[in-house]
């Protein structure tokens, strides 16, 4: 698949969506005749779609699917979350909504601490994949993924979602809430992801 003059983002999360653009912004994603990507909100008219496959790539490909279908042009949605060992994988595909349909970051930070109480094993992983989809069918699917533990409490106000509770094993201790936007995508899996995805279009 060729890098597309324009592309529509699918996520309904404006915060994500403002990680994303900037995080393309900075890799400077070109067109093979030069021009800077166009990146295009997803049109108020689309209504969100319902995520219920069992696993990141398959809601990422129902969101992507469905905008690209709507709109007629070159779609990116990404699907991503939280994997806890000791909770089995959960939040996993339930992150953002772990805590309930309505739930806050707050609230699912709250309910994730608490399930984590007296535990030893805090190990986690972030994972984000990202699947671009052309109007044809075309279709190209990426990921990434950050290893780390789940503090004791949140820590820092940047960022969003768990970030005041994840430290990333690469990082210095510090949770991603904590780090500025260039140190959290130099080693997230958002940043990581759109890398890999970059790649994967100019090659």
């Amino acid at each position: 698949m060729e890098v597309p003059a324009r592309i529509v983002l699918a996520s309904a999360n404006p915060k994500k969506v403002a990680e994303l653009a900037a995080i393309l912004a900075d890799l400077d994603v070109r067109t093979a005749a030069g021009d800077p990507v166009e990146l295009v909100p997803r049109p108020e008219e689309v209504p969100e779609v319902v995520e219920d496959a069992p696993d990141f790539v398959g809601n990422a490909r129902l969101k992507a699917v469905a905008l690209a279908d709507a709109t007629g042009e070159v779609a990116l949605a990404d699907d991503s979350g939280l994997v806890v060992d000791a909770l089995g994988g959960a939040p996993g595909v339930r992150s953002a909504r772990y805590a309930g349909e309505d739930a806050s970051d707050a609230d699912n930070v709250e309910r994730l601490l608490a399930e984590l109480s007296g535990v030893a094993d805090r190990s986690a992983r972030f994972v984000c994949v990202l699947v671009v989809r052309a109007p044809g069918g075309d279709e190209l699917v990426v990921d990434g993924r950050v290893e780390g533990r789940i503090a004791m409490s949140p820590v820092g106000d940047a960022g969003f979602g768990y970030d005041p509770v994840f430290e990333p094993a690469e990082g210095d201790g510090r949770t991603f809430a904590e780090m500025d936007a260039a140190e959290k995508s130099a080693i997230s899996h958002r940043g990581r992801a759109l890398r890999s995805l970059v790649a994967a279009l100019a090659g």
